[in-house]
């Protein structure tokens, strides 16, 4: 256990920053879910969900979630499935 302040404030930061980033991975990771079983079941309007996914895994990389190359090859990958 952490003996200082200083130690037991980074505890309670790095608490606070993986709720944070567990929640912004959590919608990352359902806004492609949800873009790919439109494009399985031919539902839903295919344009705005790749926006909303890449503009999820945009933000991802922004904060340093996901590498940024990552993103861009998500992107590609869903962009490809929308033709």
């Amino acid at each position: 256990m952490a003996n200082n302040p200083s130690a037991i404030k980074r505890i309670r930061q790095t608490a606070t920053k993986t709720d944070r980033n567990r929640a912004h991975v959590s919608a990352m990771r359902t806004a492609v879910k949800k873009f790919r079983s439109a494009v399985e079941s031919g539902e839903g309007d295919l344009q705005e969900l790749y926006k909303l996914a890449a503009k999820e895994l945009d933000s991802a990389a922004t904060k340093g979630l996901i590498h940024k190359n990552k993103a861009a090859r998500d992107k590609s990958r869903l962009a490809k499935l929308v033709k």
